[in-house]
């Protein structure tokens, strides 16, 4: 089945980058793929094998040992055959912007044989955000820049990150503030096994525009690899203060770097925003982190609370043995806790 339409903004302009496109069936959220430059697209929903995941879709999840990370997730449809009609109930289609809220398409009840144009999708600014997973100075590129980026950015879709490399440093060359070009010549290195370069290139990607969320992201992703938890806390705070909205597993990130620095009270913070903002329990660890934390402040039916939910999440997660065994022994403390308390004689 095939959609069509546009993306645009809510002042009217295309988006200033093309956009992952999602299909979204029970709550689990699925891209599809992405806009042109224009902010069109004509999609076939449920052949998304184009679309290359980069650190604000999850990949520093994945990065740290996420649980259900690979393998067709249980509700959602598709696959090399396509999406039938009844694969669409209870489905719903959208884009995807951090920072911004989209206009959403009800799939339900749709025909195969219906005018696949859905019209435009407009995307809405959200409050309190000052950082964007899009550079304001690209509207300064010039044409020739502009058009190596384009090459580039195709270039890196296709997984072709050797022959995007010389396109992307044309651009660069041509508009040195050109922070989404920087961007994505970092993709490029850091998929070319090039690591020193490619953290070259996201530091310049920041530097020409520091309110540009993606080039912090991937930068985090290096650090989350190093297992630096102070170089963690500092990058996910940088994060957060430019987008605290639109990324729970940053906050997963900050939660675990304090944890590990002994900084509890803050850890604790950052872990309740993960476990709030991941309404869809896509990384079950942060409600075992939250249980950790709690359990070393003394607070056990609330860790006790945290790692049943935990087991609940990831039933086939590689540690429940062990989180069982935990689970057991909280019991038990829970439980020598609330005997004492009935035990002590009331206060006069």
């Amino acid at each position: 089945m095939n959609l069509s339409g546009r993306v645009m903004m809510d002042d009217g302009t295309a988006p200033p980058e093309p956009v992952i496109l999602y299909l979204v069936c029970n709550g689990q959220p699925r891209p599809q793929g992405y806009t042109d430059m224009k902010g069109r697209f004509n999609i076939s929903l449920g052949q998304n094998q184009t679309v290359m995941a980069d650190a604000s879709l999850g990949s520093i999840n994945e990065a740290t040992g996420g649980f259900g990370s690979g393998g067709r997730v249980p509700g959602l449809p598709g696959g090399r055959m396509g999406i039938s009609e009844r694969d669409l109930m209870g489905c719903e289609f959208k884009a995807d912007l951090p920072g911004y809220r989209s206009d959403i398409v009800q799939l339900s009840g749709r025909r195969v044989m219906d005018n696949p144009e859905v019209g435009t999708i407009v995307l809405h600014r959200m409050a309190n955000v000052q950082g964007f997973t899009y550079s304001l100075t690209s509207a300064n590129a010039p044409k020739d820049a502009k058009k190596a980026f384009e090459k580039g950015v195709e270039l890196n879709k296709k997984k072709k990150y050797a022959d995007a490399e010389p396109q992307l440093r044309k651009a660069v060359e041509l508009y040195p503030k050109y922070a989404l070009a920087w961007y994505e010549l970092g993709k490029s290195l850091d998929m070319q096994k090039k690591p020193v370069e490619a953290k070259q290139a996201f530091e310049e990607s920041i530097a020409a525009d520091a309110k540009f969320v993606s080039p912090h992201l991937e930068l985090l992703q290096q650090a989350v690899t190093s297992r630096d938890w102070n170089l963690i806390a500092e990058r996910s705070d940088t994060v957060l203060k430019l987008n605290p909205f639109n990324f729970p597993n940053v906050w997963f990130m900050n939660g675990a770097a304090y944890y590990n620095l002994k900084k509890l009270d803050v850890a604790e913070k950052s872990a309740r925003e993960a476990v709030k903002l991941d309404t869809q329990h896509r990384n079950p660890r942060a409600a075992q982190l939250l249980g950790y934390i709690l359990s070393d402040k003394g607070d056990y039916p609330g860790a006790l609370e945290q790692m049943r939910g935990y087991l609940s999440f990831a039933p086939l997660a590689p540690d429940v043995d062990t989180i069982r065994k935990q689970v057991a022994e909280l019991e038990r403390l829970t439980g020598a806790k609330a005997t004492a308390q009935k035990a002590e004689p009331p206060q006069q």
